[in-house]
C-alpha cells in the first residue's frame, strides 16, 4: 500500500495539472451516448455529481480529437496501467481488512460489556450499548472452558472435606466466613448472607439412644451396643417403642403389603429395613401407616459393590438420615423461619409419630439370627453371613430415642452477577455446604464446583462477558436436615421467586461414581440437557461426548438418563413447592450405589479410591455441564424450555387411566375432562411455538413477553385450588396430596383391589369413594386447564375446546 501511494504522489508531482476523466452526455441523434472529456480542475475542486446511463467507448488515437494536446508517452503508459494499480489496491485493501477482522475477533472478548452472542444454531443477541462487539457461541464456550481449566477444583474439594461443618457448629460458622470472603474477592455485583433460625434435632449426649432385648417377662434386658453413637435419625419421634422384630426388606408399601399377605403381623412391631431404594422418611412413614411401633434401618452389603478392588463400608458403620417426609424446618411448615417473626406453634404433617434409629450391619446380623417365621423371598435375601433371612416375628426389642430439638441459626450465602437485558430474571445454581460427617461426596464436591464456577464466570465478566439474565450463586446451609436452607429461602421469598426465577441447577450429590450419568429434572429442561450433553466430553471414554457415551449403551438416551426429582433433593422444593424448573446431575457407579454417602467414611480418600483416581476429571465434567447450561439459560435470547413436554407427560399417564374407563363408565363417571384439558394444553403449546417462529426476534418487548409465558409454565402446574399451608407441594405431577395425578391413580386402584390389603391411610377403610374421586378429578383437570389457558396468552386469545 505504501509503495502504491508513493507512485501516485510521484505522478502528481510530475504532472503540471490534475487530470480528471468524466463522462458527458453527447447531444446527437444517438441518445445515451457519452464521450470522454478531459477537464482541467483546480486542486480540491468538486466533481459534478451526475449519474445517467452510460456507454463506454474504446480508446482513441491521440490525434483523433481536435483541441486536445498530445499526451506525453509516460502519461499514456500511466493511463494504461491505472486499472492494474486500482485492482492491486483493492486486493491489498481486502487482505488488510480480513487480517484486521480476524485480529478484532480474537480481541473482542475485551471490547466492552455489551456483546453480540451467537449460538450454535445461528441465533444471536444484541448488546444494549453502541460499543458492541461480536462473541460467537464457540468463542464463549472456549472462553468458559479455558478459564475453568485454570482453577484448583480438586484442592477445594479436598480442603472442604477436611473441615467440620455440621449445621449450627463453630466449624460451619468459620467455613461460612471463608465462603463469603471467597465470593467477595470475585467480580460479583452483590454478595450477602441470609440467616434463618430453624428447629434442628441432635442426639442427647447425656442420654444416648439405646436398643435392648426384652426378657421373658417383657422387661428391658441386655443392651445391644450402638457402635456409632453419633449416628441418628433427625426428626424421629422421641420416647420408647417396644415390639417384636419383623424383617421388611426396604420398607416400601409393597413390601409391607407383601408381609401382610403372608400373614406376618405388622401392628405393634419393630421393623428392620435396609438402606436404599426409598428415603429414610418414606420408610418410616410407610411403617407408621401399617401400624408399626418403630423402625431400625441398616446397610446391607448386598446393596453395595462387591468389587474387592474398591473400598467397602465397614460393617460397624451406621448410615445417617433424617425422617421428615418433607423439606425445610418442620416446625414452621409453609412459613420462613426468620427470628423476628413469631408463629403459633405448629408441626409439619410429615413428622413421624414413631421412633427410628440407624444401626450397623453387625447389629442387624445379630437381630436377623433371632428371627423365626417364613423364609424371606429370594429377592429379599441380603449378604449378611449366616442362615437365610427370615421374616419374623422374632424376640421382643425395646428402642429408646432421646434426640432433642434446638433452635439453630443457619446461613445461606449468595453471590450475584447482574444481567444486562433482564436483570430481574434469575438463573439460580446452588450447592449444600453442611455435612454430618466428612461429606466429601455429599457436599464438598458440590461446594468446590460452585466456588470454581463463581471464579470462572467472574473471570469471564473481566474478559467482557455479560449475561442477559442475572446469575445467582448460592451456598446452602442445613441441607442434611432436609434441604432446610433452600426451602426456608423459598418460603421467605416465594412471592418474588415464582415471578423471577428462571431455573435452578443443583450441584448436590454430583459425583457418586463415573460409570452412569443421571439427570433428575423437570421435563421443561430435557431438550436443553440433551443439547448440552453433546457439548461435554466424557470423563472416562476418550473421544466421546457424554451423549455418545449414553446412547452407546441405550439408544433411548432419555430413558437411560432422565429421572424424576426426588424429595431429598434441594431441587425438588424449587419445582414442587415454588414452581421453578430444576435439575440435579449425578454421576453414578454401574455397580450398586456409592456406599459411604451419609456415613463417617464419606472421605476424600474413599471417594478418590472409589473412582480409581478419576475424581478430578468427573468433577470437571460436572462443572462443564453446569456452566454451559448456565450460559444457555442466562444468555439465550429466547429461553430454551420445551414447554410442550408436559403434554407428553399427561399422555404417558393416560394409558394407566384408560385401564379404569370401563369401571368408571359402569358408575356413570368419565375421565374425558382430563383428556380435553390435555388437548387444550397441546394446542396452546403449538400455538405459542408458531407465534414465536413467525415473530421478529429483535423485538425486545415481544421476546420478553414470550419468555415470561415460557418461564412460568412450571408455576402454572401448581394447583391454585389447595392451600400451600396444608399442601406445600402443590405440583400436580411431582407434589403430594389429593390434587396430584399420582393420588388419582392410587385411588383408582381401589376399584379393583381389596381395600384391606392396602395401606390404612390409602384405603380409609372404605375403598373407592365417588365423592373423593370427583374432587380429585376437578382439582387435577382445572389445574391442567389453567396451565393451558395461561400458556395460550391473553384472555381474548384463548381458544380451547374444553
Amino acid at each position: 500500500m505504501e509503495r502504491l501511494r508513493g507512485l501516485l504522489q510521484r505522478a502528481q508531482q510530475l504532472s503540471p495539472q490534475r487530470s480528471q476523466t468524466i463522462y458527458k452526455r453527447v447531444e446527437s441523434p444517438h441518445q445515451g451516448r457519452l464521450e470522454e472529456e478531459e477537464e482541467d480542475r483546480e486542486e480540491g475542486a468538486e466533481l459534478p455529481v451526475h449519474f445517467c446511463p452510460m456507454e463506454l467507448r474504446g480508446p482513441e488515437s491521440p490525434g483523433s480529437r481536435a483541441g486536445l494536446p498530445n499526451l506525453i508517452p509516460w502519461a499514456a503508459a500511466g493511463r494504461r496501467a491505472a486499472p492494474y494499480l486500482v485492482l492491486t489496491a483493492l486486493l491489498i485493501f481486502t487482505g488488510a481488512f480480513l487480517l484486521g477482522y480476524v485480529a478484532f475477533r480474537r480481541s473482542c472478548q475485551a471490547c466492552g460489556d455489551s456483546l453480540l452472542v451467537v449460538s450454535e444454531d445461528g441465533n444471536y443477541e444484541l448488546g444494549l450499548d453502541s460499543h458492541q462487539g461480536t462473541l460467537y457461541w464457540s468463542d464463549l464456550q472456549a472462553m468458559f472452558l479455558r478459564l475453568l481449566g485454570e482453577g484448583r477444583l480438586e484442592d477445594t474439594i479436598r480442603e472442604t472435606s477436611l473441615r467440620q461443618r455440621v449445621a449450627g457448629s463453630p466449624g460451619m460458622a468459620a467455613l461460612a466466613q471463608d465462603v463469603v470472603a471467597a465470593l467477595s474477592r470475585q467480580k460479583l455485583d452483590h454478595v450477602w448472607t441470609d440467616t434463618h433460625y430453624v428447629g434442628l434435632q441432635f442426639p442427647d449426649r447425656a442420654h444416648p439412644n439405646t436398643l435392648r432385648w426384652l426378657d421373658e417377662t417383657g422387661r428391658a434386658g441386655e443392651q445391644l451396643p450402638l457402635e456409632d453413637p453419633d449416628a441418628y435419625c433427625p426428626y424421629s419421634a422421641t420416647g420408647n417403642a417396644t415390639g417384636k422384630l419383623v424383617y421388611a426388606h426396604y420398607g416400601r408399601p409393597e413390601d409391607l403389603q407383601g408381609l401382610r399377605a403372608r400373614g406376618v403381623e405388622l401392628t405393634d412391631s419393630l421393623l428392620l429395613v435396609r438402606v436404599g431404594v426409598t428415603s429414610f422418611a418414606q420408610k418410616v412413614a410407610s411403617a407408621q401407616d401399617f401400624g408399626a411401633k418403630g423402625v431400625l434401618i441398616y446397610p446391607d452389603p448386598a446393596d453395595f459393590s462387591q468389587d474387592p478392588h474398591k473400598p467397602s463400608l465397614s460393617s460397624h458403620r451406621a448410615v445417617y438420615g433424617h425422617v421428615h417426609l418433607g423439606t425445610g424446618d418442620p416446625y414452621t411448615p409453609g412459613f420462613p423461619s426468620f427470628n423476628q417473626t413469631q408463629f403459633p406453634p405448629v408441626a409439619s404433617s410429615g413428622l413421624p409419630s414413631i421412633p427410628a434409629q440407624p444401626i450397623s450391619a453387625d447389629i442387624a446380623f445379630r437381630l436377623l439370627r433371632k428371627l423365626k417365621g417364613p423364609v424371606a423371598p429370594q429377592e429379599w435375601q441380603g449378604r449378611l453371613p449366616g442362615s437365610p433371612y427370615r421374616l419374623g416375628p422374632g424376640p421382643g426389642l425395646h428402642l429408646e430415642v432421646n434426640n432433642h430439638r434446638t433452635s439453630t441459626p443457619i446461613s445461606n450465602i449468595f453471590g450475584c452477577i447482574e444481567g444486562l437485558a433482564e436483570p430481574d430474571h434469575y438463573v439460580v445454581i446452588g450447592a449444600q455446604r453442611d455435612a454430618w460427617g466428612p461429606g466429601a461426596a455429599k457436599s464438598a464436591v458440590g461446594t468446590g464446583i460452585l466456588l470454581e464456577l463463581v471464579r470462572t464466570f467472574s473471570s469471564m465478566v473481566s474478559n467482557g462477558f455479560r449475561p442477559r439474565r442475572s446469575l445467582l450463586f448460592i451456598s446452602w446451609d442445613g441441607g442434611d436436615f432436609g434441604s432446610v436452607g433452600s426451602t426456608e429461602w423459598l418460603e421467605g421469598y416465594l412471592s418474588v421467586l415464582h415471578l423471577k426465577a428462571v431455573a435452578y441447577v443443583s450441584l448436590d450429590n454430583a459425583v457418586l461414581g463415573d460409570d452412569k450419568f443421571h439427570a433428575k429434572t423437570s421435563p421443561l429442561l430435557i431438550s436443553l440437557i440433551e443439547n448440552i450433553l453433546k457439548q461435554v466430553d466424557s470423563p472416562n471414554h476418550s473421544g466421546q461426548t457424554l451423549y455418545e457415551q449414553v446412547v452407546f449403551t441405550n439408544p433411548s438416551w432419555d430413558a437411560e438418563v432422565i429421572r424424576p426429582l426426588p424429595m431429598d433433593s434441594s431441587a425438588y422444593s424449587f419445582t414442587a413447592f415454588a414452581g421453578v424448573p430444576a435439575v440435579e446431575f449425578s454421576f453414578l457407579e454401574d455397580d450398586p450405589a456409592y456406599p459411604f454417602l451419609h456415613t463417617k467414611e464419606d472421605t476424600y480418600e474413599n471417594l478418590h479410591k472409589m473412582l480409581q483416581g478419576r475424581l478430578p476429571a468427573v468433577a470437571q465434567a460436572v462443572a462443564q455441564l453446569a456452566g454451559q447450561l448456565l450460559i444457555r439459560l442466562s444468555h439465550d435470547h429466547l429461553l430454551p424450555f420445551d414447554f410442550g413436554r408436559y403434554g407428553d407427560v399427561v399422555l404417558r399417564h393416560i394409558g394407566s387411566l384408560n385401564e379404569f374407563s370401563g369401571d368408571l363408565k359402569a358408575r356413570g363417571l368419565t375421565l374425558q375432562w382430563v383428556y380435553s384439558a390435555r388437548g387444550d394444553y397441546i394446542r396452546a403449546a403449538e400455538k405459542l411455538r408458531k407465534e414465536i417462529y413467525s415473530s421478529e426476534e429483535r423485538d425486545e418487548r415481544l421476546m420478553r413477553m414470550y419468555n415470561v409465558r415460557i418461564m412460568r409454565v412450571e408455576y402454572y402446574l401448581l394447583s391454585q385450588y389447595v392451600s400451600p399451608a396444608d399442601f406445600p407441594f402443590r405440583h400436580i405431577f411431582l407434589g403430594h396430596g389429593d390434587h396430584t395425578l399420582g393420588a388419582l391413580l392410587d385411588h383408582l386402584q381401589l376399584l379393583r383391589s381389596n381395600s384391606s390389603g392396602a395401606s390404612p391411610k390409602l384405603s380409609q377403610a372404605l375403598g373407592f369413594q365417588e365423592s373423593r374421586f370427583r374432587r380429585q378429578l376437578a382439582l387435577l383437570t382445572w389445574t391442567l386447564q389453567g396451565a393451558a389457558n395461561a400458556l395460550g396468552g391473553d384472555v381474548w386469545n384463548i381458544d380451547n375446546n374444553f
